[in-house]
C-alpha cells in the first residue's frame, strides 16, 4: 500500500509530541511539567506503541491516568489576538471558512467509496484494511492545506492552536481509546456470558416484557460504563438478544439489534463517559458548567430509551 495507516498514527504522534514541547516552553502553564510528559507519553505511544511490549504500554497507560486523575493537566491562559482583530479576520475570510471544514467529509467520503480498490504500479493506494481511517486522515491533512492557503499562516500557526485546544480538551481526548480498550476486555473477559447466566437464572427472562426491559436497560447501562453503544452491542446481543429475544420469542434479529443499540444510544447521551460527545463541546464553548450537555439532553435521552423498549415489545 502507498497511504498506511500507520503514517497517519506517526503524524498525530508528532503533532502530540510537538505540543508537549509548547507546553513545556510555557512558562506561564501552571502545570507544564506534568502536561508535557503527558501528551509526549501519550504521542510516544501513537508512534512506536505497536513496537513496544505489552506490559510497557500498560505501565505508560497507568503514569497517563495518574497524571490525569491527580490533577495534572491543567490548561493555560490561551494567547489570543484582540477581539476587533478576529472579528476583522472573520468577515475577511467569510464563507472561506467553511471551505476545510467541507473538506474533510468529502474526502473521507470520496476516499471510502471511490478508491478503497485502487492501485498504482500494482499497490493499493490505500490501506485496504482502513480505508476508511486513512480518507478521514487524508482530508485532515488536505484541510490544513486549505487553511493556511486561504488564512495565509504557515503549519506552525496550526500546531499552536492545535496545542491550545488539546490544552482545552485536556485527559477528554484520550476517552475514546481507553474505552475502547475496556470494552474489549470486557468481550475477552466473557462479560456476555456472565450477562447471560445471571439474566436466565435471577430474572423472569421467560416473560416477553421482562425480557425486553432488561435488554434495554442493559444496553442502555452498559453503554453508559464504556462511553459508547459499540462495546456494548456485542455484549447484550450475546447474554440477551439472540439467545432470549431472537431464539426464545423469535424476534426479527434487525429489529432486536437495531432497537438494542439506539436504546445504547440513549445511554451514551447522559454519561461523561462519552467525553468527546458531553464533556469536549462543553469544555471547547467554555461553558461553566462542564456537565451542560448532559443535562440538555437527559430528558430526551430518557424518552428515546422508553420509546425503544415500547416499540421493540411491539415489533419484535
Amino acid at each position: 500500500m502507498i497511504i498506511s495507516v500507520d503514517y497517519l498514527y506517526w503524524l498525530a504522534g508528532a503533532l502530540l509530541v510537538s505540543t508537549a514541547l509548547l507546553i513545556l516552553r510555557d512558562k506561564a502553564h501552571p502545570r507544564r511539567f506534568f502536561s508535557a510528559v503527558f501528551w509526549a507519553d501519550l504521542g510516544i505511544l501513537f508512534v512506536i506503541g505497536d513496537k513496544m511490549p505489552p506490559a510497557a504500554v500498560g505501565v505508560q497507560i497507568l503514569g497517563l491516568s495518574a497524571i490525569a486523575a491527580s490533577g495534572g493537566l491543567r490548561k493555560s491562559l490561551p494567547k489570543r489576538l484582540p477581539a476587533s482583530v478576529r472579528e476583522a479576520d472573520s468577515r475577511r475570510l467569510n464563507w472561506k471558512l467553511l471551505i476545510p471544514v467541507l473538506a474533510i467529509p468529502f474526502c473521507t467520503l470520496g476516499g471510502t467509496l471511490l478508491l478503497e480498490k485502487a492501485k498504482v504500479g500494482g499497490a493499493y493506494l490505500l490501506d485496504p484494511t482502513n480505508t476508511n481511517s486513512v480518507s478521514f486522515g487524508v482530508g485532515c491533512i488536505v484541510a490544513l492545506a486549505l487553511v493556511s492557503l486561504i488564512t495565509r499562516d504557515g503549519v506552525v500557526q496550526a500546531v499552536r492552536q492545535s496545542r491550545e485546544m488539546t490544552d482545552v480538551i485536556a485527559w477528554t481526548l484520550i476517552m475514546p481509546q481507553m474505552l475502547a480498550m475496556l470494552g474489549g476486555m470486557f468481550q475477552h473477559a466473557g462479560v456476555g456470558e456472565a450477562g447471560a447466566y445471571l439474566a436466565t437464572h435471577y430474572v423472569a427472562t421467560d416473560v416477553r416484557w421482562i425480557a425486553v426491559a432488561v435488554y434495554c436497560l442493559g444496553m442502555f447501562l452498559l453503554s453508559m460504563i464504556l462511553g459508547g453503544a459499540a462495546g456494548a452491542v456485542p455484549v447484550m446481543i450475546g447474554a440477551m438478544g439472540v439467545p432470549i429475544l431472537v431464539h426464545s420469542f423469535h424476534g426479527n434479529p434487525a429489529v432486536v439489534a437495531t432497537l438494542g443499540h439506539y436504546a445504547g444510544f440513549a445511554g451514551v447521551l447522559m454519561t461523561p463517559m462519552a467525553a468527546h460527545f458531553n464533556l469536549i463541546p462543553a469544555a471547547v464553548l467554555e461553558i461553566p458548567d462542564r456537565y451542560s450537555v448532559i443535562k440538555a439532553q437527559a430528558p430526551t435521552a430518557i424518552c428515546i430509551f422508553l420509546a425503544c423498549v415500547v416499540y421493540l415489545y411491539v415489533a419484535m
